[in-house]
């Protein structure tokens, strides 16, 4: 029933004391002004100034709604104040977590490059394989968490970084290092190697097994991606992992990289509140995250 504007029209028709200059005030036409306060008192069946007087006196309801204004509208310019302010300030806090253990590749030195940028932004780090962490970060217990997993919220955004190919990793004397491409059904026989997660976490089962109705031989776990692509050249199992995460170790012939099916791209995200991502510092982060990537991960794709 009552609406800002009409409290703000009340406190200008309060201070300028009549009709005419609260009209010009506020940019209205006197009938558009005399519209909106005759349809505030026709809603509260009772009128809220007196006419013609000079300066204009306010009835009991008109006061009320005057000291209701005095304590709503202060409020509401100071929030709207820290939310503007908060847009520019090169402080604030940059709470981790992350769901790619392969990241830290490309995130140390991103962040130290950001960090010499913005020294007054805290950064930490929370694990993200142990919890899901978006959750968390729509309650404020993380400011950002790096994810290909994209769980839709509307108070969250996601900011994305970079394509990325998840290929399969399979030691030189592998039958499956000859084939071009694997299949699901490749995997049957096969122990596969993953980092310590939900398996239904894992991009390799979610697009890639699951669609097709196929559950390994057995699994292994390791707690990172070096581990993983040692135990894969010793022979001990296969790995999916990004592509630029084993580009290094293909080249020198430790492993062998194979497509999954016709080729399994993924998108990683810099996931943000919403309220949160124009945020100056936030922005910063997201571009030199993706500065990083593009000039030192190879087959990755620019978005």
């Amino acid at each position: 029933m009552i609406e800002l504007k009409h409290l703000k029209t009340l406190t200008v028709l309060r201070a300028t004391g009549s009709l005419t200059a609260t009209a010009n005030n506020l940019y209205l036409t006197q009938s558009a002004l005399s519209h909106q306060l005759k349809d505030l008192e026709q809603r509260l069946g009772s009128p809220l100034f007196l006419r013609k007087t000079r300066p204009v006196r306010f009835t009991t309801e008109g006061k009320v709604l005057l000291d209701l204004a005095d304590q709503v509208l202060p409020r509401i310019q100071a929030a709207e104040q820290e939310l503007a302010n908060s847009k520019h300030q090169t402080t604030g806090r940059l709470q981790m977590a992350i769901e790619c253990h392969s990241c830290f590749q490309w995130l140390m030195p991103a962040l130290k490059q950001y960090q010499a940028l913005w020294p007054d932004v805290t950064v930490d780090f929370s694990s993200g394989f142990s919890f899901d962490p978006i959750p968390a970060l729509a309650k404020g217990e993380l400011d950002l968490v790096i994810t290909a997993d994209i769980q839709p919220r509307h108070e969250i955004h996601y900011e994305p970084l970079f394509d990325f190919e998840m290929c399969l990793i399979v030691a030189p004397q592998s039958l499956l290092a000859t084939k071009s491409h694997i299949v699901a059904t490749d995997l049957i026989d096969q122990i596969l190697l993953s980092y310590p997660i939900q398996r239904n976490r894992l991009d390799v089962v979610k697009h890639f097994l699951q669609p097709a109705g196929i559950e390994p031989l057995a699994w292994k776990q390791a707690d990172n991606s070096l581990m993983l692509i040692q135990m894969v050249s010793a022979g001990m199992g296969v790995a999916a992992l990004p592509n630029w995460a084993v580009d290094n170790f293909v080249r020198q012939g430790l492993i062998i990289s194979k497509p999954l099916g016709k080729g399994l791209w993924r998108r990683l995200f810099a996931a943000v509140r919403a309220s949160e991502y124009k945020h100056h510092y936030l922005n910063a982060f997201f571009a030199t995250a993706k500065q990083q990537c593009q000039q030192h991960l190879q087959g990755i794709k620019t978005v």
